[in-house]
């Protein structure tokens, strides 16, 4: 039989096999059920085990397979016994790797590439923290369809983002790669980017996949070091951790990654609880779980597998459906089968949820579909790079502007820019940066420059170098704590000039996967430049670069102006001159505390009330004796340009029940003179609950854009559905009995009122 006319025959016998279960036409869904039943049938168990295997691209795929052990996986390819690769770049690259396939297999099925499209293709938007700093649902899904058209463009068909790791610890790398420290606002930036990622339909022609990652634990790593051990009880599972992966699920997104951290002593990649009883059973999810990379073979490391045969036979028992680069599977699941060791149902199902995500992609209709090179004729990316900016400025959070020294007046006619990523070109970009070019941003030197009138001296002093090795994911930066040779060239500019804007904060790769620090303070010698140039020029605004929350105590005590700027991306000085010069009034809130000392990590903001918070004697039972509780800048906060008066709360009811909701309303006002946007935060605490329940917990949030003394009334529907928790009982449900409802423009500094549930 000829392998053209066998690819034929598949389609036909779905299209038959339709017909004859259904005298009606079949749904779509359905539709895609029977083909994938048709294709499954024809399967041998060596080409089944095959789809469940990715391979890493990194050879030339245009040319000879020369790279050591790339023979191997290209004739692989052509037998059939590949279902995915990632990390091929190029819509040429994308069309070889499937004419491998097409050309030679039995089967033809077709593959699948991945890419780690986290915060933009070739534009960059800021990093994931920075981007959820705006708050912006709309900003976030638009930043995520950019991507997936330029990925599109360049023969990717799927992501692995979004990351919804709740993590409370700023020491952790990856902080940057997720939305912070709150699960509600996780839930719903999650939802914004798979929906900007896969669109209304996963089969249009500029949709890609989504992953929803790490499932599950991942932003919980012990002490804030990445892949360590995590500590989490049944109640932390189910009400902070899993509902983002709930909504992500909910939302349809096409594939999990699980994670590489072990909880309670299972890794999750083996963790069936997880996987398959939670995500596949309760949550009915027909998608597939793609693992980290390498991270089947990794149980071996743990202490939970004796080697690569048995690890696989405990991933797919527990519902690791593909093997990224682990090679585990290609390895050992046909000898487990074949032995009976493992279950053929098991592999069946695996295999059918990565043909399921692959028929919906549309690449059994077209397995080129990606690999066009017209689409890139038709991205306007002057037009990316515009959306860019906005989201870069709509992601700045103003902590401090004393005086008023922010935004800068037009009389300012000499302004001093200093510091180590004043004129950086490249830590803008971020870490997990996909192709977006190094050394490509705008710095803030530049966006300064590029907004000022000519008559207005601007001029640039480097003070300290911040780093002296190259930059990179395998090399870690070497902070420079000796050379000042610098010093004397910045501080002169600044006795020289009206005002000065010192840049400082973290290089790209200070923060990202792999990344984590002990300290979380201005690295090197910068918190000594700062102090130096403070004793010259009072009027300092300063400017964080940073992917992580920073320990800035000093700085909160003895700087005017704070603005955190994240790492924004390509038009990143841009957007910092834009919101610097009141051309946009910052809008943006933190969605991570700030720590007043690094000691206080994990930190958040909605912690529990403990049994002994305190006594008559003052000590402090639950506090620490030399700092502060709460957060140095908590959840929630950001200031504008402009002042936000709020009214009381007012409440439609005071009860509510399973049939009957309430609302809550507050009048903001624009106090000040210039039109600005508020966060306004809804906040809602469970007095009594029979798991014992955080102090308050964010439950809604509306942006509202006032003119200068115009008011406007926010309402907020209070429903059943946010009162629910995994409770006692081990089901989500809502327990009778009294709430604290809190509205303001922060976690800290709110307005409040009360009701009462009854079932």
């Amino acid at each position: 039989m000829r392998k053209q006319n066998l690819y034929s025959i598949i389609l036909l016998l779905s299209c038959l096999s339709a017909f004859s279960q259904n005298s009606k036409i079949p749904s779509s869904v359905e539709n895609i059920e029977v083909k994938i039943d048709s294709v499954l049938s024809l399967m041998t168990l060596e080409e089944k085990v095959g789809q469940l295997v990715q391979y890493n691209g990194s050879w030339d795929l245009t040319g000879p397979a020369s790279e050591l052990g790339s023979k191997q996986k290209e004739d692989n390819l052509k037998n059939g016994l590949v279902g995915s690769m990632l990390n091929v770049l190029s819509v040429e690259a994308t069309r070889e790797a499937q004419k491998l396939i097409m050309e030679n297999s039995r089967m033809k099925i077709p593959l699948i590439f991945g890419y780690d499209v986290i915060h933009g293709y070739k534009t960059i938007f800021p990093v994931p923290l920075g981007e959820t700093a705006s708050w912006d649902l709309d900003a976030m899904e638009l930043s995520a369809r950019i991507a997936a058209r330029e990925s599109v463009a360049e023969g990717i068909n799927w992501t692995f983002s979004p990351m919804i790791d709740v993590s409370r610890d700023a020491r952790w790398g990856r902080i940057m790669e997720g939305s912070g420290e709150d699960t509600y606002l996780t839930s719903q930036v999650g939802v914004a980017k798979i929906k900007g990622y896969q669109g209304d339909d996963l089969a249009g022609d500029l949709t890609i996949a989504a992953t929803a990652k790490h499932f599950a634990g991942y932003g919980f790593a012990e002490a804030g070091r990445d892949y360590n051990t995590v500590h989490l009880g049944e109640n932390e599972l189910h009400n902070t951790v899993l509902p983002p992966f709930k909504a992500a699920a909910e939302a349809g997104v096409a594939t999990f990654m699980n994670s590489f951290n072990e909880i309670d002593g299972i890794p999750s990649t083996g963790n069936k609880y997880l996987q398959r009883d939670i995500l596949k059973g309760d949550w009915d999810w027909k998608g597939f779980m793609v693992s980290d990379w390498g991270s089947i073979p990794e149980m071996i490391y743990h202490g939970f597998a004796k080697d690569k045969k048995q690890a696989s036979q405990i991933a797919i028992n527990a519902g690791s459906d593909m093997d990224m680069e682990g090679g585990a599977y290609e390895s050992s699941l046909v000898e487990l089968v074949n032995e009976g060791t493992v279950d053929l149902a098991l592999v069946d199902d695996a295999v059918r949820r990565v043909l399921r995500v692959k028929f919906k992609l549309g690449l059994f209709d077209d397995p080129y579909k990606y690999s066009n090179p017209e689409v890139k004729k038709n991205i306007s990316y002057e037009d990316h790079r515009k959306v860019a900016r906005t989201i870069a400025a709509k992601s700045i959070v103003l902590l401090k502007n004393e005086k008023e020294l922010l935004p800068i007046k037009p009389t300012v006619k000499s302004i001093a820019v200093i510091g180590p990523l004043a004129n950086d070109k490249d830590a803008p970009i971020g870490n997990w940066r996909a192709q977006g070019e190094a050394n490509s941003a705008v710095s803030v030197v530049e966006g300064i420059k590029n907004a000022v009138g000519k008559d207005v001296k601007v001029k640039y002093s480097l003070g300290t170098a911040l780093g002296t090795s190259d930059r990179g994911f395998l090399l870690p930066l070497e902070i420079n704590k000796t050379d000042r040779s610098g010093f004397k060239d910045a501080i002169e500019l600044a006795k020289n000039s009206e005002m000065v804007v010192m840049v400082l904060g973290e290089d790209a790769f200070q923060a990202g996967e792999g990344r984590s620090q002990a300290k979380i303070s201005l690295a090197g010698l910068q918190q000594e430049l700062l102090e130096e140039i403070k004793k010259v020029n009072s009027n300092i605004v300063l400017v964080l670069i940073n992917g992580r929350p920073l320990e800035i105590s000093w700085a909160s005590e003895n700087i005017p102006a704070i603005v955190v700027a994240w790492q924004l991306g390509t038009e990143s000085g841009n957007a910092i001159a834009d919101v610097l010069l009141g051309k946009y009034n910052p809008s943006g809130k933190l969605p991570v505390s700030f720590p007043r000392l690094v000691g206080q990590e994990p930190l958040y903001y909605n912690q529990k009330n403990t049994g002994r918070p305190s006594n008559d004697q003052h000590v402090t039972y639950s506090h620490y004796t030399d700092v502060k509780k709460d957060a140095l800048y908590p959840f929630g906060y950001g200031l504008s340009y402009t002042q936000f008066e709020y009214g009381e709360v007012q409440l439609s009811g005071s009860e509510i029940n399973s049939e009957k909701n309430i609302e809550a309303q507050i009048t903001i006002k624009n106090t000040g003179k210039v039109k600005g946007k508020e966060v306004v935060q809804l906040y809602l605490q469970d007095i009594i609950g029979s798991r014992t329940r955080p102090v308050k917990e964010l439950k809604g949030f509306q942006l509202v854009e006032l003119e200068p003394g115009e008011s406007k009334t926010v309402t907020f529907p209070i429903t059943k559905k946010m009162l629910e928790f995994y409770t006692a009982n081990r089901v989500w449900e809502a327990e009778d009995g009294d709430f604290n409802i809190f509205v303001g423009g922060n976690s800290r500094d709110l307005k409040s009122s009360e009701f009462t549930f009854k079932n």
